[in-house]
């Protein structure tokens, strides 16, 4: 064996149990309650420690041109913090540029991501262009391993909505799963308007202008859609109380409705926006009410809420600063990619969710969701993705024992019990005792295909 990892506590979906994990050519090989008689170069002790699967951000965006700039975190950075949060898989949206066809999309960011990515990587594909023939070469990335795209019903790129039909109708046809961002482009831009003319420009009004029902409005849109055609329908950055109910009532009736939350709707609420520095909250759509996070907090536990991701999109606090006395102005993101891990983990430490629903949610229903057949949980055959947690290791988090590129984090001072101690991707590791141990170019683009 190249590796065994001994005497930790083994963390699946279903159960906890003491034992050991044996690693050959990047793959689990063995799992038992004892594997010393096995030779092996490499003994990693667990004793007193969590094993569990390298968690998948399903949700990123890296190197993205947006609101003027670049996000802060490219391929490298990104997925380099990824690592050292316990995340071993990352899923990037790769945009689509007008009259470009699906699968050069793909080939086009994963020229940028080849060479960089610390980990292994997969994309979705942001559409943005279907006239002509380009809904069908939707079918084309399909088949090479990308089932799944995003509409935006916002941006000045958004889809209109006969278009999102379309894209759904076609991914029903091919065996592709949509996922969508769902807020209300003209109630937006209506409000955007009012609060700027009335001079009102500070962060706070950014929540204002994306305010609860502007959100569920599109929620219920979208999930009608879906629910017409039968087609599957993922929901991404869910954070509405309302959004929530329609997810609860789609399920209810038997249709392949997945709903996505963030950390940050789950940590912060819209008072953020009320802070000095409120701007660096400034993200799409933005946090909600108590009553909101609440809603997210119980649906996650009851299993309507399917996945933890992050919208991992920060930018330099010189951009951010940009919309300090307008926030049209304020690029639209947070950083969350090494944090999503550690937080979940902090909150099952405190008894909050159990530590199977963590995996759960931030490592095998992402897997299974999205096709990721080698991923996702701690069992013989798969890729060898492992995390260690100490428990009882205390960790602060501040901006300068981060490992991405950006120059402040909206999770500064956030204290956590118990935080993640070693990170091995394919059995290789990457993340050890707050330092970094890969390289870029290790992480290889996960092909991936949708049960039906």
């Amino acid at each position: 064996m190249d590796l065994i990892i001994k005497n930790g506590t083994i963390v699946t979906e279903k159960e906890m149990f003491k034992g050991d994990i044996a690693v050959k050519d990047g793959i689990i090989a063995a799992i038992g309650s004892d594997l010393s008689d096995i030779p092996c170069k490499n003994v990693v002790d667990a004793t007193g420690k969590l094993v569990l699967p390298g968690a998948i951000d399903a949700h990123t965006h890296l190197a993205m041109p947006f609101g003027g700039t670049i996000s802060a975190d490219g391929y490298y950075a990104g997925t380099r913090a990824a690592a050292c949060g316990g995340t071993t898989t990352v899923f990037d949206f790769a945009l689509q540029d007008f009259d470009e066809k699906m699968i050069d999309v793909v080939k086009r960011r994963d020229a940028l991501a080849a060479p960089e990515a610390a980990v292994d990587y997969a994309f979705h594909i942001g559409v943005k262009d279907v006239h002509g023939e380009l809904l069908d070469s939707m079918k084309e990335a399909v088949e090479f391993g990308v089932p799944s795209f995003k509409v935006f019903m916002v941006y000045d790129f958004g889809v209109t909505d006969g278009v999102f039909y379309q894209v759904l109708e076609k991914a029903k046809e091919i065996g592709a799963l949509i996922c969508v961002h769902a807020e209300n482009n003209e109630m937006v831009n209506t409000l955007v308007a009012k609060y700027s003319a009335e001079g009102k420009g500070d962060a706070w009004h950014h929540y204002m202008s994306r305010p609860e029902f502007v959100e569920a409005e599109a929620d219920f849109r979208a999930i009608s859609w879906a629910k017409s055609l039968n087609a599957p329908l993922y929901i991404v950055h869910l954070a509405n109380k309302k959004g929530v109910e329609y997810v609860t009532k789609a399920k209810e009736e038997g249709y392949k409705i997945y709903a996505e939350t963030c950390p940050q709707y789950l940590n912060f609420t819209c008072e953020v926006y009320k802070r000095e520095d409120g701007r660096n909250f400034v993200c799409s759509p933005p946090m909600k009410g108590q009553e909101s996070q609440d809603a997210l907090w119980e649906a996650l536990k009851r299993g309507d809420i399917d996945t933890v991701a992050t919208d991992h999109c920060p930018f330099q606090q010189s951009e951010k600063d940009w919309g300090k006395d307008d926030f049209r102005k304020i690029p639209n993101g947070c950083a969350g990619v090494e944090n999503m891990y550690p937080y979940m983990l902090a909150k099952a430490n405190a008894g909050e969710i159990s530590f199977m629903k963590v995996v759960e949610v931030c490592s095998g229903n992402p897997a299974r969701i999205f096709g990721c057949t080698q991923k996702g949980g701690l069992i013989v055959g798969k890729d060898a993705d492992i995390v260690i947690y100490d428990p009882e290791k205390d960790f602060t988090v501040t901006c300068e024992n981060m490992h991405s590129d950006y120059d402040h984090t909206i999770w500064e001072g956030t204290q956590l019990h118990g935080y993640p101690v070693k990170t091995f991707s394919r059995g290789r590791l990457v993340y050890e005792d707050g330092e970094f141990k890969g390289e870029p170019g290790w992480g290889k683009l996960v092909k991936r295909k949708l049960s039906q």
